[in-house]
This record gives structure tokens, C-alpha cells and sequence, in this order.
């Protein structure tokens, strides 16, 4: 078991290297009332390349793809690469997740498409998500409060405009609220996850979960040791002494070896193999409801960050609907003929 200062610069680390050489990518689903999605990316690079490999989303050269070069006020050269596809259905999107061999290939990614007739309104839903990667670990919504979460999940541009706007002191605290409770989630996370990982390597020899849960009960009391004891805690772990305060003498020496794949194989749930890009959603009719941000275009736009997926899944949802007209006409003709018949009959009964 690491300390807490490793935890977080792996955690760290993991970010910057997720940041680094991939084009900057912003994919719009544009949603049709027949469930047909088009889809569009814009692909961003400062070298005219776009490794299959390198690139976010399932690409390839079934779509129309068109090439174009920009060049800012400093004569920098931004090489763009823009494509679009028309899918008949999300399962088409989805068996292109399946199928994708590019950067993200190993996460699971799925698309959902729902149409409720209603009468007066279709209504419609669109759903992109993105499954969790950890078994054990806890909500990030346990953490943060409401306006907390808002600002976690928020786009950058937008965090830099309230962070540098009239209220950027009210914003910045509210910065420094979120770094400092995410850190306490990443370490009770890892916590969680390796008396886990700990209880099945344990098991595996003794036949029950003696010393997952025994460990498990005194959660809270590890990870405070953890963070009262940080600059001592590697030493104390490497001695033995942690393992002996939860679990006894006897049990620490003998099951060590544990301790330590265990804490490995947590370090690598963590490093989740993950290039960030942008996803931006248009609905068809009148949004009535999302979790997502709108952009300068008035369309929907969502982040999409490895740690909004580390130990839940991540759903980018958005709701809409257009009215039936006819349906509305045919209403009111049916309560015109109704409210007719019911004066005819009154005027007749007079």
C-alpha cells in the first residue's frame, strides 16, 4: 500500500499522459426522429496526423472525410480532419464500439435511442455511456455536493471563465473544495479497492473472508491512519506495522507477499488506459431535460474524462419532444363537436 501523496501522483500522472499527443476531438451526435443519429468528429492535430490508433471514436474511411489547414495570428498551423457518417440506428454505433481499434478500444462504450408516442408530444431520449472500470469503489456524488458536482463534470472553457470572471473568488474556492474532496475519493477508492483485491488473494488460501472483512469494518480508521501518518506511512507499511495493528502479528507476516500484489494490481485498476475527448448531442424539437452543458453553438456538450467513469458508470442523457399537431387538431375538432352536441341538446331540452 502506497501513500496517499503516490496515489495522487499516479492519479496525476495518469491525466497528463492522457492529455498528451492525442488529436483534440469533439464528436456531435445529431439525433433524427427515426432513431437515425448522424454523427460528426472534428479532429484537431499541430502534424497532419491521424493514427487510426491515436484517435478517440471508431473512424474509418467509410465516412466523408474532408481535410483543411488553419492558420492563427501567430502563424502556428493547426491540421483539421473532419468526417461524418449517417447511422441507420445506434445498434450501428454500437457495433462500432464494439469493433473499434482505436485509442479507447478497451472501454466499453454504448449508445441508446428511446421514442415515446404520447399523444400530443413524441418524446425522445439519446444516451451515451460509458461503463465503469472499478468493482469496489465509491460514488464520487458521496463526496461533493450538488453545485460541487456540477463544477467536477464541467467543461473546461467553463470552469475558466468562472475562474477567471467576476465571481472568481467564490469559484475558486469552490475549486479548492472539489481538488481537496476528490483526493479523499481517489484514497478511499484505493483503500476500498485493495482490501478487496487483498480479501480474494487471502481467500484463495484460507477459505473465507476472515481478513477482507476483518479490515473492511476498520475502513474509515485505515484510511485516516493513511492521512494522519502520510510522511511515515511507507516505512510503517514496509515493516509490517499497518498490517499488524488490522489483522495481528501472526497474520501480517504470513500473508505480506498478499499485501503487496494486491497493492499492484489496484495501481493498475487505477491507470485507465483512456484519451479524453468531447462529446456534443442535438436533439430533435424542444430539450426538456439533460445532464449535460450547452455550448457557444446552443448545443449540448459533455467532457468525457476517464475519472467521471473510474467507479460508476458515465451517461451523457438528453431528452426532447415535438408536438403532434394533428393531434392537437383532431382534439379540438373532437371537442368542438362535443361541446356542440351538448349545446344542441340543451337548446333542444328548452
Amino acid at each position: 500500500m502506497r501513500r496517499k501523496k503516490l496515489i495522487l501522483t499516479v492519479t496525476m500522472i495518469l491525466v497528463l499522459t492522457n492529455s498528451c499527443d492525442e488529436p483534440e476531438t469533439v464528436v456531435t451526435n445529431f439525433v433524427h426522429p427515426d432513431g437515425s443519429v448522424t454523427r460528426k468528429i472534428e479532429m484537431k492535430n499541430s502534424e497532419n496526423n491521424f493514427k487510426i490508433s491515436d484517435i478517440q471514436v471508431p473512424f474509418d474511411s467509410t465516412w466523408i472525410i474532408t481535410d483543411t489547414i488553419e492558420v492563427d495570428e501567430n502563424s502556428d498551423t493547426t491540421w483539421v480532419k473532419r468526417a461524418e457518417k449517417l447511422y441507420v440506428n445506434v445498434d450501428a454505433i454500437n457495433m462500432e464500439y464494439r469493433m473499434d481499434s482505436g485509442a479507447n478500444r478497451n472501454i466499453s462504450r454504448s449508445a441508446e435511442f428511446s421514442k415515446k408516442f404520447r399523444w400530443f408530444n413524441n418524446e425522445y431520449r439519446f444516451v451515451e455511456r460509458i461503463e465503469s472500470k472499478m468493482s469496489h469503489g465509491y460514488p464520487v456524488s458521496d463526496f461533493l455536493d450538488p453545485e460541487e458536482l456540477r463544477f467536477y463534470y464541467s467543461p473546461e472553457y467553463l470552469k475558466y471563465e468562472k475562474l477567471s470572471g467576476p465571481d472568481s473568488l467564490k469559484y475558486k474556492q469552490l475549486d479548492d473544495s472539489v481538488e481537496k474532496k476528490s483526493e479523499r475519493w481517489i484514497l478511499k477508492n484505493f483503500v476500498a479497492e485493495w482490501i478487496e483485491e487483498f480479501g480474494r488473494l487471502t481467500r484463495n488460501k484460507t477459505g473465507n473472508n476472515m481478513l477482507r472483512d476483518t479490515i473492511k469494518k476498520r475502513e474509515d480508521e485505515f484510511i485516516s491512519l493513511v492521512e494522519e501518518d502520510e510522511e511515515k506511512f511507507d516505512s510503517l507499511w514496509s515493516n509490517g506495522l499497518i498490517l499488524k495493528e488490522f489483522i495481528g502479528e501472526e497474520n501480517s507476516l504470513k500473508y505480506s507477499e498478499e499485501a503487496d500484489s494486491a497493492d499492484g494490481i489496484v495501481l493498475n485498476h487505477f491507470w485507465i488506459d483512456f484519451k479524453d475527448y468531447s462529446m456534443r448531442v442535438a436533439m430533435p424539437g424542444k430539450l426538456t431535460g439533460t445532464n449535460g452543458f450547452i455550448d457557444s453553438n446552443k448545443i449540448l456538450l459533455w467532457p468525457v474524462k476517464s475519472n467521471f467513469f473510474l467507479t460508476e458508470p458515465y451517461e451523457m442523457w438528453a431528452e426532447s419532444r415535438i408536438p403532434n399537431k394533428w393531434a392537437w387538431i383532431v382534439t379540438g375538432l373532437f371537442l368542438i363537436f362535443v361541446i356542440t352536441g351538448l349545446i344542441i341538446r340543451t337548446l333542444k331540452k328548452g
